[in-house]
């Protein structure tokens, strides 16, 4: 996939330009090194470095006492990973897709999201799970979902939903470091993806949107790989005279709600950009949030563009149908702006 156009981050050297997938890795071997309790745990994590090869020479670096290999039991080790968070480790959770996560909801919604509220405050779960979501890489219905959403509505868990090497990198070591557990999605699809990543370190706070492009006329928020779809057709909407503003919340727990509702109020218009199926998700939330902020500054209804309420096909004609692309994105927009 080709570079993002959004503009050099502060600090990063032109030429330094790495895949999504290294500056991942990159960050959890800057996390191992400061922190002897941060280990990694998953299924095919220390000689395999997953199916998609992000962990890929960890194992050689830390040995397999801190990149553990673990049985095909995803309840198994995210509860062994959920009682070392609570005696004072810091453990990465890697869940090869993450369909694989409704095996391990018990130890994930019911004990780390609830044991510091349950315990008066004595004890936490400083926990982070990877997980990956997306379509469109032929993987079928049992590996292709997009499940931010359920998480996003349980109190104590704090989501994160990356678009760049950058944002990966930085939200990445912020993660670890939360005494919070931490839901941490990966857009498989945008592991090659190259950005511009600072060799010095640098951590990027949860909360805060970025805007990936800066418009007048219409704003398009978008999470995780569709932030890329976004700034596609803000290119496309350049050329017929309009200017959209692209918001990545980069966090949907905690949410940068004050960025959404100023960048509406500055547009009038606004577009709702989320992989995850359209009905009881994420857009659903992000456009009530701006409707309640920003509703008399709006010139038309906020308009929602997730994934069609269906299992994702395993067909790549039908499977590329089920969510949104630029097309889709510029035809709502020109319907928006009253263009023909």
């Amino acid at each position: 996939m080709s570079t993002l156009t959004k503009r050099n981050p502060e600090g990063a050297s032109a030429d330094r330009v790495i895949t999504m997938a290294e500056a991942i890795r990159e960050a959890l071997a800057e996390e191992m090194r400061r922190d002897p309790g941060v280990f990694i745990i998953g299924e095919d994590v220390a000689e395999a470095g997953t199916p998609f090869k992000v962990l890929k020479g960890l194992v050689e670096e830390f040995g397999p006492q801190r990149v553990i290999d673990a049985p095909i039991s995803e309840a198994g080790f995210t509860g062994i990973a959920v009682g070392a968070a609570m005696t004072g480790m810091r453990p990465v959770v890697d869940i090869m897709f993450g369909d694989f996560l409704t095996l391990a909801m018990d130890q994930i919604v019911n004990q780390a999201a609830k044991v510091h509220y349950m315990s008066g405050g004595r004890w936490r779960a400083p926990i982070v799970i990877r997980a990956t979501m997306g379509a469109t890489l032929r993987k079928a219905a049992q590996h292709s979902q997009s499940l931010h959403a359920w998480f996003a509505h349980i109190p104590g868990l704090k989501v994160v939903l990356p678009s760049t090497p950058y944002d990966a990198k930085g939200l990445l070591k912020t993660a670890i470091r939360d005494d919070n557990p931490v839901l941490f999605f990966e857009n498989k699809a945008i592991y090659s993806t190259r950005g511009h990543v600072p060799a010095e370190e640098y951590t990027i706070p949860f909360g805060v949107a970025d805007i990936k492009r800066e418009g007048r006329d219409l704003t398009i928020v978008a999470t995780s790989r569709m932030v890329q779809v976004a700034l596609e057709a803000a290119e496309q909407l350049a050329e017929l005279g309009i200017e959209a503003e692209v918001v990545d919340p980069r966090t949907l727990v905690p949410l940068d709600r004050r960025t959404l509702i100023e960048s509406a109020k500055k547009t009038g218009r606004v577009i709702i950009l989320d992989e995850g199926h359209q009905s009881y998700g994420v857009a659903a939330e992000l456009a009530a949030a701006i409707t309640e902020g920003a509703f008399y500054y709006l010139d038309a209804p906020v308009v929602r563009l997730g994934a069609m309420d269906v299992p994702i096909p395993f067909s790549p004609p039908l499977e590329d149908l089920t969510v949104p692309d630029s097309e889709k994105v510029v035809a709502a927009a020109k319907t928006l702006c009253g263009r023909p």
